[in-house]
């Protein structure tokens, strides 16, 4: 720890540093002091710590709780392709926390994070096209992309891919493909399974 400190505007340290503070490695746990340091990273336009610091500020923790400040820092994440960051801010937007409500805007960074691969994010954007939420309602888009949250285990997305395939949204209807998403939800744990 005393190493990165005398690494002062290193902005790989002083991230590792916030996260230290974040996760009591090596220190004492303390929100203040990771939010400090995250800060002195992000505003190097270091990724990683941009998207940590607007998750302090989303959570009010070592910070003062501001979804604005949270929507900030995601978006210089989110811009440098960062895609937790992308994913956080579709959030932002498809809930109004920070950010004027915009469904549109939401299904774009959800979108870009889901191309990515992030498995929230695909599952989102599956919930926001079965809704017709943003985009043009489609059971398939919404299907497809529950399915590419499903494979990486989102149980969430099994359980409504599970739904999509009982009521042949999106898909030809199969009870036994409805059941084997449902099995694979309830496996992890997930209630409505």
């Amino acid at each position: 720890m005393q190493l990165y400190k005398q690494i002062p505007d290193d902005k790989n340290a002083q991230f590792q540093i916030g996260y230290m503070y974040d996760n009591g490695l090596g220190t004492t746990q303390s929100d203040t002091d990771a939010a400090y340091w995250y800060r002195k990273a992000a505003e190097q336009g270091y990724a990683s710590a941009q998207y940590n610091l607007g998750i302090m500020y989303k959570n009010g923790q070592g910070v003062t709780q501001s979804y604005t400040d949270a929507v900030y820092w995601y978006r210089k994440a989110a811009e440098q392709g960062y895609a937790k960051a992308q994913s956080n801010l579709g959030y932002m937007y498809e809930n109004g926390r920070g950010v004027t409500q915009s469904y549109a805007d939401a299904v774009y960074w959800y979108r870009k994070a889901a191309e990515q691969g992030d498995a929230t994010a695909q599952y989102n954007l599956g919930i926001m096209y079965k809704n017709g939420q943003g985009a043009t309602q489609s059971y398939t888009d919404a299907v497809y992309w529950y399915r590419k949250a499903a494979e990486q285990g989102y149980a969430s997305a099994q359980y409504n891919l599970g739904i999509m395939y009982k009521n042949g949204q999106g898909v030809t209807q199969s009870y036994a493909d409805a059941v084997y998403w449902y099995r694979k939800a309830a496996e992890q744990g997930y209630a409505s399974a």
